[in-house]
């Protein structure tokens, strides 16, 4: 368990471990920054995909699939349903795993499903300006909120052609 006064913190070699870590000087607590977790869908409603306006940093104001960091004490695949929830109000089922990206630059490796929807009902989130319907010839491609959006296009387009699936990127 964490002690709330550690503070102070040094980069030591660990035994056993080929890393340096910063290590607490008062405790002990070795402190990992391991990458963060994103978990999202590529959401399908009638041969269209639902994407979410941002209302928030980074990229307020662009398009996205709902995604998220996933929280503690939760399921890739639970944390891709809550997104798809706080983000457009929808109530999803996940069909697959779609694609995993590992993005070095950023620190986070980023799993996303193919969804559908389980109803006509989708509107904005907290975290969302506006939530839409595109079909991939009207999709925004100049506004979306991050490359690995576009990418997951692009996959998806491979996917169609009948590439297999689950797909993965390292960047």
């Amino acid at each position: 368990m964490k002690n709330q006064s550690c503070h102070n913190f040094e980069l030591q070699s660990i035994i056993g471990d080929e890393h340096q870590r910063l290590v607490c000087l008062n405790c002990g607590e070795i402190n990992y920054k391991n990458p963060k977790i994103v978990t999202g869908s590529l959401i399908l409603h009638k041969n269209k995909f639902l994407l979410c306006k941002r209302a928030i940093e980074p990229s307020k104001g662009l398009w996205t699939i709902p995604a998220g960091y996933l929280e503690e004490n939760e399921t890739v695949e639970t944390g891709a349903l809550r997104e798809a929830y706080e983000e457009a109000s929808a109530k999803i089922t996940i069909d697959h795993l779609f694609s995993i990206f590992s993005l070095k630059k950023i620190n986070q490796i980023q799993i996303i499903y193919l969804a559908h929807l389980n109803d006509e009902h989708f509107a904005p989130g907290i975290e969302s300006l506006d939530v839409k319907l595109f079909e991939y010839k009207n999709l925004p491609w100049n506004e979306m909120a991050f490359p690995s959006v576009k990418w997951i296009f692009e996959l998806y387009k491979s996917y169609k052609n009948g590439d297999n699936l689950p797909f993965s990127r390292e960047d």
